[in-house]
């Protein structure tokens, strides 16, 4: 069967069957994934070599995003989240999406940054220059302490200083700018600015401070965009208001922090299922939402095409990597990745921004006809009456009334059951 990431009634099937039916779809045998069960994934030993002090493994659900066509190629998306209608905003808004072709992506090279501070200069502005003249030496001397990643292709391609005013003294940083391939990069970048600290200390005149990557990465970027069409969103009326509606999160920054946790929920969501970094990438997209003019503003753009249709773009850093980390050792991480079927960490970050701008899409469109409570309580509401104790046969008879009566809460909800079990 051609892989596809259209699967009818996906949600109607058991967590096993689903499993299985995920594997067809993607084109990948279902031993691939098998550590999508928790029998099966990260395991005790493992966890105890990740970090210290292991005691325990915390499960987060697991989810599969379908309806992606991202640059012409179907995927099926995994996504770890604990909150409710992220994977069906993203699915429903991918759904849309097809109609025009679906997401198209592009990327920078991966270029991370590592700083050294150097401290105590007494001359900055000419130990700047100094160090622009030792270029050549401080990049070689980085070089030489990851050869695999040169002969990889990657490795130091270029040194920027800049002065950086405190209230403690004007400080010169040296920029290390290192294409790291398919790493996340962090430990090659801080290993090389640990490398050059002292020689470019010497070099600027002072002494060498801190020597660590920066996660504003903005030299590595991803970009998606999409096509929501008109007529299936409902109208020229509904596209006006969810142009407003982005409008006012590129104008406040009070509604572009919520406007930019609907990004981050499908981003992050992916992040964490592929086992990269969700810290590193959230510092580096909420850095990126800054404006030059210093206003906190909207990550994405919705505009009106010529067409009449809405026309979403988002673009972000996305240091993420497949080399290292945890990606190489949670086995379910490992398993993501292959239901993706990506090769190169640049494939990587673009399906997991392509995700960010649908679940974005999906918040934005929700926000602006129906609201957002409607469909997020009635996902809600199941969570609520599981907790309280409902029984799956017992589940929809609950939900149905939390919602209808507007009323989703876990103290209603016990009394909504007790009148179930009461014939009432």
């Amino acid at each position: 069967m051609p892989r596809t990431s259209r699967i009818q009634g996906l949600r109607d099937l058991s967590v096993e069957a689903r499993r299985k039916s995920v594997a067809e779809a993607a084109g990948v045998e279902a031993a691939a994934i098998a550590a999508f069960d928790p029998a099966q994934g990260l395991g005790l030993g493992q966890a105890d070599h990740m970090i210290e002090n292991v005691a325990g493994v915390l499960a987060v659900p697991l989810g599969v995003a379908t309806n992606f066509v991202i640059n012409g190629t179907e995927v099926l998306v995994p996504m770890a989240t604990e909150e409710a209608s992220v994977v069906a905003a993203a699915s429903n808004s991918a759904k849309v999406a097809r109609i025009h072709g679906g997401f198209s992506t592009s990327s920078t090279t991966p270029v991370m940054q590592a700083q050294v501070q150097i401290v105590g200069v007494a001359d900055p502005e000419a130990g700047r220059v100094r160090l622009l003249e030792a270029r050549d030496e401080l990049i070689a001397l980085a070089n030489e302490q990851d050869p695999k990643l040169v002969e990889f292709g990657g490795g130091v391609r270029d040194i920027a200083v800049r002065l950086v005013p405190s209230r403690a003294g004007t400080y010169v940083v040296a920029h290390l700018q290192v294409d790291v391939r398919d790493a996340m990069g962090a430990n090659a970048v801080n290993t090389m600015a640990e490398a050059v600290a002292s020689r470019a200390a010497e070099i600027a005149g002072g002494n060498s401070l801190l020597r660590i990557l920066t996660n504003k990465a903005d030299l590595r970027l991803s970009r998606a965009r999409a096509v929501f069409d008109a007529e299936a969103l409902g109208g020229p009326e509904v596209v006006d208001n969810i142009i407003h509606a982005a409008a006012l999160a590129e104008a406040d920054p009070y509604r572009a922090a919520t406007h930019n946790k609907g990004i981050m929920n499908g981003i992050t969501a992916v992040v964490l299922a592929t086992g990269n970094d969700t810290r590193a990438v959230e510092a580096g997209a909420h850095s990126h939402a800054i404006s030059p003019a210093g206003l906190y503003t909207s990550l994405s753009r919705f505009e009106k095409d010529a067409d009449g249709n809405v026309a979403a773009s988002l673009e972000l850093p996305m240091p993420v990597g497949l080399v290292g980390g945890a990606t190489k050792v949670h086995p379910t991480a490992q398993a993501a990745v292959k239901l993706l079927g990506v090769s190169t960490a640049a494939e990587l970050a673009e399906i997991i921004t392509a995700v960010g701008l649908a679940q974005n899409f999906g918040a934005v469109r929700a926000l602006a006809t129906e609201g957002i409570q409607r469909g997020h309580m009635s996902l809600h509401a199941r969570n609520i009456a599981a907790t309280v104790g409902a029984t799956a046969e017992e589940v929809p008879a609950v939900v149905a009334r939390l919602v209808a009566d507007k009323k989703v809460r876990a103290d209603y909800a016990e009394q909504v059951l007790a009148d179930i079990r009461a014939g009432r």
